[in-house]
């Protein structure tokens, strides 16, 4: 792969994009530093502003400056993520209006936003110019508007002027530990920056193998930039699971939080990200008491919620779970699915309401799978089996070799369907996935085509391995063949017990 031309392109950094990157930086940091440098003592609103800020147009589109549009946006997003009293989009939700021109109004009804920040850039030689907008949309009235013309090494300059400009539109009140906190986390090398925003990207599609070697090169640059060592970490979590890279990614990725809160123990993200590794291989207990910390001191960042909800529905707590899913989408109504299932909601028995609730995507495995999940459970063979076979297609993971064998029991090759989900165990087994949760579809698999023993193998795996949900063990409809078993009653009275002892711990 390595030899490739096309790929010596994508990760080569010629001295052009470098400084097109710098100027995501000087952006990013332009707009962190209007917010903690200056604010209007006569903004009294205590209803937090909706942002969302849109990737900056190339005025001429080419393979050396295209990524360069949602690479502001996302310095921008991540800066002022920070701020209590802001409620702004994440990156994505925004891709989707990459190089396009738009319609603030549609779009700031579609984000459910009201306030846009818009750009556009054009790179001749060595000049840049950058425009940018900040829109109120409900009045319609543009709060700042700016051409900014650069050399490429005056690009410091950018952020003096953004900072300027920008005050008075967004008139921002933080608090001295949100200032601090807007300091950190500063890149020092442009070049360690791109391969964190590329990893980044790359994270986003699911080709998690070639975002660790994004992520490799940001912190090999740069040891000391906290945000790109969460990210890694979070991705080696994800491949721990999805790419059977089981143990010794975990172990990786507990390596990453650890060294990202070394570094600034306040980076959200990496408090989050962490939460969400405990949580996965048996450790909710300690992945609660992290979570609610977190909210404490960020009330408004819907993903803090949203993970607690997840960790809660681990435990059987599924009202608690919710609750706080519902929360989540409160604070941001866009809150579906990033790197999680609503499946409280699935697991509580409202099969229809969880359909409802994923996003309409056709080229995510994950959503296809889930969706797969819920039109198998509504009876629907036909439409569940579409599903699956899509999700496949798309990635062979875990979870989707699960929705391939019961898509082959729905369509009678019981046979098919077993042998899938013995390779689907022994990958498990060879490379140490602690996805309890996962791990549980895997007896569901097997209760399904008939084979009790290893439903009940795995079932008992799962619930050691932390997935201890007995209010949904006692409901589940594809257990129903293993309900008379002995070693059935066994487990799911071990899942009682740790259920009751998380609700006396945590309620």
């Amino acid at each position: 792969m390595s030899n490739s031309p096309r790929l010596r392109s994508l990760f080569s950094l010629s001295r052009g994009r470098l400084l097109l990157v710098a100027v995501a930086l000087a952006l990013a940091a332009a707009l962190g530093y209007l917010a903690f440098t200056r604010f209007s003592a006569g903004n009294k609103s205590t209803a937090p502003r909706r942002l969302a800020i849109l990737p900056f147009r190339n005025l001429r589109p080419d393979a050396e400056t295209d990524f360069l549009g949602f690479s502001l946006a996302d310095a921008v997003i991540t800066k002022l993520g920070y701020v209590s009293n802001l409620i702004i989009r994440p990156s994505s939700y925004v891709s989707r209006y990459r190089n396009r021109a738009v319609e603030p109004a549609r779009v700031a009804d579609e984000l459910n936003v009201n306030t846009l920040l818009m750009g556009s850039y054009l790179r001749e030689g060595d000049n840049l110019r950058v425009t940018a907008q900040l829109i109120d949309v409900t009045s319609n009235q543009p709060l700042w508007a700016e051409k900014i013309d650069l050399k490429y090494e005056n690009l410091l300059s950018l952020e003096d002027c953004v900072t300027e400009q920008i005050i008075g539109g967004l008139n921002l009140m933080l608090t001295p530990a949100e200032s601090d906190r807007l300091r950190r986390d500063r890149p020092q090398r442009p070049e360690a920056y791109e391969y964190y925003l590329r990893g980044v990207d790359l994270y986003s599609a699911n080709n998690f193998r070639v975002a660790l070697q994004m992520f490799d090169k940001a912190v090999a640059l740069d040891p000391g930039f906290a945000l790109a060592w969460a990210h890694r970490g979070r991705t080696y979590n994800a491949s721990g699971s999805f790419d059977f890279g089981g143990r010794e990614a975990y172990r990786k990725a507990q390596e990453d939080f650890d060294k990202a809160l070394s570094l600034n123990p306040d980076l959200i993200d990496a408090v989050i990200f962490k939460a969400n590794l405990l949580t996965d291989t048996g450790r909710v207990e300690q992945s609660v008491p992290l979570l609610r910390e977190a909210i404490k001191s960020h009330p408004q960042h819907a993903e803090a919620h949203w993970e607690l909800g997840y960790a809660y529905r681990f435990a059987g707590m599924l009202k608690e779970a919710i609750a706080e899913g519902e929360r989540a989408r409160q604070i941001d109504p866009q809150v579906k699915i990033t790197s999680s299932a609503f499946n409280s909601y699935f697991y509580d028995g409202q099969y229809q309401k969880f359909l409802d609730s994923l996003p309409p995507r056709e080229d995510n495995s994950f959503v296809l799978f889930y969706r797969g999940l819920g039109r198998y459970y509504l009876g629907q063979m036909q439409a569940a089996t579409a599903d699956f076979d899509r999700a496949f297609a798309l990635d062979p993971s875990m979870y989707t070799q699960i929705g391939k064998a019961l898509g082959y029991e729905a369509a009678g090759r019981r046979d098919s369907g077993l042998e899938l989900l013995r390779d689907t165990e022994r990958r498990i087994e060879a490379s140490g996935v602690n996805d309890p949760e996962g791990i549980y579809k895997l007896a569901q698999g097997y209760a399904v085509l008939g084979d009790k023993a290893a439903a009940l193998r795995v079932l008992r795996k799962s619930i050691e391995g932390g997935f201890f949900c007995y209010p949904y063990f006692t409901t589940d409809p594809l257990l129903k063949n293993l309900r008379g078993e002995q070693e059935y009653a066994s487990l799911v009275e071990r899942a009682r017990e740790r259920h009751e002892e998380f609700r006396r711990k945590f309620f």
